[in-house]
């Protein structure tokens, strides 16, 4: 098991926020569960964490600000040697708040921009004023001297404007730029017309390629689209020229695309650890089973190594050990998780 050590984990400290996402993984609101791990519950999962390794450790929701606990669990990690970091959608985030990630030793905080205007982001949100907000925490974080990521998911309704939010993301002064391809996953399912086609995907990628090629700046890195890392490496043998990605000193590291039970996992509020944020199907429980027995001997974290046993296309594919196609839309279009990638158009070798 040496190969699959936890890297990065996404603790989703609650599924409460104030914001009602089109694409919401967890399809939360204000309504919804605060979880079950109390404050001391919370310090117990970090300490089992840390006992098996240090990953980076993302305090994510939901909206994390809206647990009251939340820079005392994220001190606590810190004090373990865990690197924390924290998910937000930038709303709740002020001059106060500024000085408690200080003090907590936060690494990154991740903020949310699906759009470079309020009418294409609020519209994402569901939530008017909501872009505002998010600009607003850039702009206190920066000068808070704290740094800052951004995330942004794109659909068909928002695709349009990828560009412009990358240089929105540049100019509001990120320390990198995360370009997620959605995965129909809670709220998602419900807007499985909306996602982008595999054509578009392809040029959305190639893009990104193009793009990253020229970026001095901003790190920049496609999420849920592992099959970017078939795009690169192809692109770069036809230009004759040596790509070398950077990366951020709290990345999962490594050139591969699906990493789910590989290097990353989700635990959920309740304490049900799954192979990433996107996936619905429960490897086991922290509160019943320790977080490394679960991680090492679960049965869907094995099947995920198990490239060998990849079907379609996926199992076919010369770079199936680098992209690997993405695991948790595959289960969510198919109803199997080792099925293949829905929303590549490549043709493998062996099956031309």
């Amino acid at each position: 098991m040496e190969a699959f050590v936890p890297k990065w984990i996404a603790w989703e400290t609650t599924q409460q926020c104030n914001l009602k996402c089109v694409h919401c993984r967890c399809s939360s609101e204000m309504t919804s569960s605060q979880g079950d791990f109390t404050t001391e519950e919370g310090k117990r999962l970090l300490a089992d964490i840390a006992a098996f390794s240090k990953p980076v450790v993302v305090l994510s929701g939901g909206e994390p600000l809206l647990r009251s606990d939340i820079f005392e669990l994220a001190e606590y990690g810190t004090s373990l040697g865990l690197r924390m970091c924290m998910a937000s959608n930038g709303s709740l985030i002020t001059d106060e708040v500024c000085a408690r990630l200080k003090q907590a030793d936060i690494k990154m905080v991740s903020l949310s921009l699906d759009g470079s205007t309020a009418a294409i982001h609020d519209d994402f949100r569901q939530s008017p004023g909501a872009f505002d907000g998010v600009v607003r925490a850039a702009e206190t974080m920066r000068r808070n001297g704290l740094k800052f990521l951004i995330n942004s998911s794109f659909t068909k309704r928002n695709q349009h404007d990828i560009a412009p939010t990358f240089q929105l993301a540049k100019k509001l002064g990120a320390t990198a730029w995360y370009m997620f391809m959605i995965v129909p996953t809670g709220r998602g399912e419900e807007i499985m017309n909306e996602l982008i086609s595999k054509e578009d995907y392809e040029e959305i990628l190639e893009w990104h390629y193009q793009q990253e090629k020229l970026e001095n700046d901003l790190l920049m890195r496609p999420t849920c689209a592992p099959h970017y890392y078939r795009i690169a490496p192809q692109r770069a043998k036809e230009e004759g020229v040596s790509f070398q990605r950077r990366s951020l000193s709290f990345s999962t590291g490594g050139g591969k695309g699906c990493i789910a039970a590989q290097s990353i996992c989700l635990i959920d509020c309740f304490g049900n650890v799954k192979p990433c944020s996107y996936f619905h199907r429960v490897a086991g429980n922290v509160k019943e089973t320790p977080f490394r027995e679960i991680w090492e001997q679960s049965e869907i974290f094995r099947d995920l190594r198990s490239f060998k046993e990849y079907k379609g296309k996926c199992g076919q594919c010369e770079f199936l050990n680098v992209c690997g196609g993405c695991r948790a839309r595959a289960d969510a279009v198919y109803g199997d998780y080792m099925a293949e990638e829905p929303f590549c158009n490549y043709v493998p070798l062996r099956c031309r």
